[in-house]
């Protein structure tokens, strides 16, 4: 996949889905996305419908280098 960063507003999961800036680092499968929010990468997905990243920061927090696994 390719690496790419996107400055964006995205739907936190900590905020209860309020919208704050985060950075799409890279898309790593099928509306699978790595994001970094406030020094902390995560799991993301986009939601074309309404237009937003959704950044899990609760439950998606991305722990070690090897980001390429399944992140649910």
């Amino acid at each position: 996949m390719s690496d790419y960063i996107d400055k964006c507003k995205c739907r936190i999961h900590s905020l209860d889905g309020r919208l704050d800036e985060a950075t799409i680092l890279e898309r790593v499968g099928d509306n699978r996305y790595i994001a970094d929010y406030n020094g902390v990468k995560c799991s993301a997905i986009y939601n074309p419908f309404a237009g937003y990243y959704y950044v899990d920061d609760k439950y998606g927090v991305i722990r070690d280098q090897n980001h390429n696994r399944d992140v649910r």
